[in-house]
């Protein structure tokens, strides 16, 4: 329950930062948010590849992503616009950051991975539950969503020439997302160019 609620209240902030980013530059960089609370199944299996205990206490401290939120972007640039926001906030707590967009995994597996801790004022006082962020880009996510159905297909035992294509896919949504910044900036520009007057369009650069 704990979890959920903490879920729910990060996902109303990361809406309204949507709503202003709409207000403020007429369009939001966020293309869809999805959440999730990890099954009873992988909690346990998780806990046991770590080597504790099969306790709650040990879930507590030692799993940090009990409670999921996949934010996906049309930019890369446009995550770390947020990480910046979100490191200023004192409603959060940053707990840890994991680049794999800066440094991918050697299967070509791109996204920032940020645990936050969400406070929840309860009876007993407040508490601050930890969740886990996922933040990608369109490409990065349409790769990592087929590379997860592949491998539940052959049953993590993905054929080497299949890991050495989808490493390939990799680096092509790489580039995809690089062109797409790079036409983005020129559009941007010549947009400037033309409507000298308008106003905060860095703060989606």
């Amino acid at each position: 329950m704990l979890y959920q609620l903490a879920l729910d209240e990060l996902k109303n902030k990361i809406k309204l930062i949507q709503t202003e980013w709409k207000v403020i530059n007429g369009y939001s960089p966020i293309e869809h948010i999805k959440t999730r609370i990890k099954e009873h199944k992988s909690i346990l299996e998780k806990l046991e590849r770590k080597g504790f205990d099969l306790t709650v206490e040990n879930m507590i401290a030692n799993i940090h992503d009990i409670a999921g939120m996949r934010i996906v972007f049309s930019f890369a640039q446009d995550i770390y616009l947020l990480l910046d926001h979100l490191k200023m906030r004192d409603d959060l707590k940053i707990i840890e950051i994991k680049d794999y967009i800066a440094v991918p995994k050697p299967n070509g597996y791109q996204s920032l991975h940020v645990i936050v801790a969400v406070p929840l004022t309860l009876f007993e006082g407040q508490r601050w539950i930890k969740v886990e962020i996922q933040m990608r880009t369109l490409a990065m996510d349409f790769w990592a969503s087929m590379e997860h159905i592949l491998f539940y297909k052959y049953e993590k035992q993905v054929p080497s020439h299949v890991v050495m294509e989808l490493t390939e896919a990799a680096r092509a949504a790489d580039s995809l997302d690089k062109k797409m910044h790079r036409l983005r900036k020129e559009i941007m520009g010549v947009s400037e160019a033309a409507l000298p007057q308008k106003t905060n369009t860095n703060l989606l650069r």
